[in-house]
C-alpha cells in the first residue's frame, strides 16, 4: 500500500468537505444565524470558524506532506482534530427534536436528508484517524 497516495486523496477529499459546507451554509447565514436545512439554526461564527480552521489546517498538512517535517505535522493534526469537532457540530443541526414547539425539517437543493452531511463529516472522522495514524506511526 503507498501510504502518500492515500493522504494526498484524503487531504484532497478534506479540502472538499471543508469547501462544501462553506458553500452549502454560507448563504443561509442571517443575523449572525444559519437557518439552512437542518432541523436547528447553526452559529455563523461557527462556520467562520469552522472554515478559517479547515484553510488553515489544510495549508499546514499540504506544508507538512511536501517538506516531509513531522513536526509540522504533529502541531497540524490538533488542527484537523479541531476542524472535525467544529464539523460534528455543524452536523448536529439534524439532530432530531422532540420538544412541543419544534420544527420540521428543513431541506434544501442539496439533498433531502442529512446523508450528505454524514458522509462528508463522518468521513473527515475517519480521515484524520488515518492522518493521526500516518504521523504517529512515522509513514508520512
Amino acid at each position: 500500500m503507498e501510504w502518500s497516495n492515500v493522504t494526498w486523496f484524503l487531504t484532497a477529499l478534506g479540502a472538499v468537505v471543508v469547501l462544501l459546507t462553506r458553500v452549502r451554509l454560507g448563504g443561509t447565514v442571517v443575523d449572525g444565524t444559519g437557518h439552512g436545512a437542518g432541523r436547528h439554526g447553526y452559529s455563523a461564527v461557527l462556520l467562520r470558524l469552522h472554515t478559517l480552521v479547515g484553510v488553515l489546517t489544510l495549508i499546514g498538512w499540504v506544508v507538512a506532506l511536501v517538506t516531509g517535517r513531522r513536526e509540522i505535522a504533529l502541531v497540524v493534526l490538533a488542527g484537523w482534530w479541531l476542524l472535525t469537532i467544529l464539523g460534528l457540530l455543524l452536523l448536529s443541526r439534524w439532530l432530531p427534536s422532540h420538544a412541543k414547539h419544534s420544527e420540521d425539517t428543513k431541506t434544501d437543493a442539496w439533498g433531502s436528508g442529512a446523508g450528505l452531511s454524514v458522509l462528508g463529516h463522518v468521513g473527515m472522522l475517519v480521515g484524520v484517524c488515518y492522518f493521526t495514524f500516518v504521523t504517529v506511526t512515522d509513514r508520512l
